[in-house]
């Protein structure tokens, strides 16, 4: 839906200096709106908070034009305060699927998170963690000892997921990523590309022997069982994107930096 002509903005900034500095020349700028009153989200900071924003109000089915005020910005625009406005008007919007994770604990307990980078699971102790992988039910790898094991979405695969050494996924592909962390056994198991509808469960096997926690972007479940993951279909987020340097465009470049 196109914004109006003088859209609401509500100013949402990080706790560093020069994010709060931009927040009070911008709000004297352009007034504040809080977030169920706005028409637009305007976050200032890094790829956290921006993380941060879309876990607290992405509810509320707002975009959001993020500008970069910390020290990662792949899913932000450049700081420049000067014709916001105009800048919010000639943005390009893309959508975003987070995915959604079901975590059970040794204990028995549930919890449920979303997670619009990825879903990683990470050894809690000096142990070795021994997953078993499930994709739609069916066992597909038997035991992967490894430090972890992550599922990325295409936003979010050029962040923890290319580290680990996963693949860049294109925008739209339709397409998730499960990537090994450090993996001891199968050595040579490099990870798999999915359909976006496929359920990926990671069991955790010994777990009481080799504790495994589960982190859905930044929320973190200490000693897991096993944890579902798959892509939400009903939510979704919008960003918004300066032409020059959308986000699409972005991940091309990182495809091609030398």
């Amino acid at each position: 839906m196109p914004l109006p002509a003088h859209p609401r903005i509500a100013f949402l900034a990080s706790p560093s200096p020069e994010a709060q500095a931009a927040l009070a020349k911008l709000t004297a700028a352009h007034g504040q709106s809080a977030p169920g009153e706005a028409d637009v989200i305007c976050a200032l900071g890094g790829d956290g908070f921006m993380l941060q924003t879309l876990h607290r109000h992405g509810p509320l089915g707002l975009p959001v034009y993020g500008m970069k005020l910390g020290t990662v910005g792949f899913l932000m625009n450049q700081h420049r305060p000067e014709s916001l406005v105009e800048r919010l008007h000639a943005a390009e919007a893309t959508v975003l699927h987070p995915l959604e994770m079901r975590a059970t604990t040794e204990s028995g307990a549930t919890v449920n998170s979303l997670a619009y980078n990825e879903v990683s699971l990470l050894r809690q102790t000096r142990q070795a963690a021994h997953l078993r992988v499930h994709l739609n039910g069916q066992v597909r790898l038997e035991e992967l000892v490894c430090d972890g094991a992550l599922v990325a979405t295409p936003a979010g695969s050029t962040a923890y997921n290319f580290s680990a050494h996963g693949p860049i996924l294109p925008l739209g592909s339709q397409v998730i990523a499960l990537t090994p962390i450090a993996a001891f056994r199968p050595r040579r198991w490099r990870g798999a590309l999915l359909r976006a509808d496929t359920e990926v469960r990671l069991e955790v096997l010994d777990g009481y022997k080799r504790p495994v926690s589960a982190t859905a972007d930044s929320h973190e479940v200490r000693d897991v069982a096993e944890v579902s993951i798959r892509e939400s279909r009903q939510h979704q987020v919008t960003l918004l994107f300066d032409r020059e340097h959308n986000l699409e465009e972005r991940i091309l470049n990182e495809q091609f930096l030398t």
